[in-house]
């Protein structure tokens, strides 16, 4: 059995075992449940007013517009969507890298980002967080779930610069392979963040690699690769010849470095220049929720690791007192551990709740049957949503929030799980 399964890995087709609801008390929750209307309208309220990640942040980031993009669709135009993808691409690196994110040149406001220009994108300024490894896999799923909402396989031929957006997504993919890949392990690599994070221990502020990096390999950005080469793959198909035996070979190898199969987690990170942490510290106590969720979505578990893995999430949020499954990790790493202030025990990325992946493991749990208690866990996130009369950023272990009050991300999420909820109601 055990042989089956990774074979199914292996070659992307992990089913999702995703049934209609036989509860009919669950079906009348969910049709009557005032957090879900409420969560809905604001929502929709919200992601009128812009594309940056929220109202703390000027910049359009690939990695937040990628999960409130379907949102985005029900307001938007597809040619106002596909607008903020091209200029991804207009801004890509030489040598396929793709930017975090991009603002208007005029609203540039000496924040320290070590600002990038092109020639094809005058407008704008871009920006990118080099310790971390997911800008080209989240531009390649937003692409993806541009076409998907919108029909619109045009994308895939405009022309920019002197290639087309199928060649410049492939140059992406083609830049992780290149610069972001270790052959020892088969994996992709990046610095050492909390889990799906973009700060480093070693700087005050720890968004870029500097002489004092720790290079490591996780879970995230191996996940999301594989999610978007699934996703490429079914774009372009011409390209599965050259792509379906890379996606193969990183989940066999995600699986054999990553998955620790006495503790059925996923390991923190693998070093390959040492661990930046003191060697009397314990690092794979440590679990990594929103890391998990990603996996889960490319297909890397079976249904009982998946029970296994909610069983764990929900333990570490009793454990910790948070108020939900966002929690990004458990237990948080040390005071003094990261350089930068935010990242405190139960700060910002070291074990904040963060709706933006809780809810994520929401849609995960819906689509591979786990129903309710996909509800259950749902209730806290969208309860607050109306409590807080908005979508904050993260909250602390208290359940109070933090962070930007318009969090699109957050809003794209918990939207795309209650129509997901609908669905199956409808079903």
């Amino acid at each position: 059995m055990k042989t089956l399964f990774f074979i199914i890995i292996l070659t992307g087709i992990v089913s999702c075992n995703s049934k209609n609801i036989q509860n009919p008390e669950l079906i009348k929750q969910i049709q009557t449940n005032e957090y879900f209307a409420f969560t809905k309208q604001k929502a929709l309220e919200i992601v009128k007013t812009g594309f940056n990640a929220g109202e703390g942040y000027g910049e359009v980031w690939i990695r937040d517009y990628n999960t409130f993009i379907e949102l985005s669709a029900e307001v938007f135009e597809a040619n106002v969507l596909k607008e903020n993808l091209l200029v991804f691409f207009k801004m890509q690196g030489n040598d396929g890298n793709i930017i975090d994110g991009f603002i208007p040149k005029e609203k540039i406001t000496g924040h320290g980002y070590d600002y990038k220009y092109s020639d094809l994108e005058p407008r704008y300024a871009g920006h990118k967080n080099t310790v971390e490894t997911d800008q080209e896999s989240s531009l390649v799923q937003t692409v993806y779930k541009y076409v998907q909402v919108t029909n619109d396989k045009t994308i895939l031929d405009d022309k920019v610069g002197d290639k087309t957006v199928a060649d410049r997504l492939e140059w992406a993919m083609d830049f992780l392979m290149n610069h972001r890949y270790n052959e020892k392990y088969g994996l992709l690599w990046g610095a050492t963040t909390a889990d799906w994070g973009d700060v480093q221990p070693e700087h005050d502020w720890g968004v870029y690699f500097t002489e004092d990096t720790h290079y490591a390999i996780d879970i995230y950005d191996n996940a999301m690769f594989l999610i978007a080469l699934d996703n490429l793959m079914e774009l372009l198909p011409e390209t599965k010849e050259k792509w379906l035996p890379i996606r193969n070979q990183i989940a066999e190898n995600t699986r054999k470095h990553l998955w620790d199969e006495t503790n059925q987690k996923f390991i923190p990170d693998i070093y390959l220049n040492g661990s930046p942490f003191p060697d009397d510290f314990n690092e794979n106590e440590i679990y990594y929720h929103g890391g998990t969720a990603v996996a889960i979505e490319a297909g890397l578990l079976s249904k009982k690791e998946i029970k296994i893995s909610l069983g764990k999430m929900v333990a570490n949020v009793k454990a910790s007192g948070a108020g939900s499954i966002g929690l990004t990790l458990y237990p948080t790493y040390l005071e003094g551990f990261y350089k930068n202030k935010s990242m405190y025990p139960y700060g910002y990325q070291n074990g904040g709740d963060w709706t933006w992946f809780g809810g994520r493991m929401i849609q995960q749990l819906i689509k591979y049957g786990f129903v309710e208690e996909a509800f259950e866990q749902m209730q806290p996130m969208v309860k607050r949503v109306k409590e807080n009369d908005g979508f904050f950023e993260w909250y602390t272990v208290e359940n109070k929030p933090k962070g930007s009050g318009t969090f699109r991300g957050s809003a794209g999420v918990l939207y795309k799980a209650i129509l997901m909820f609908e669905e199956l109601e409808n079903e």
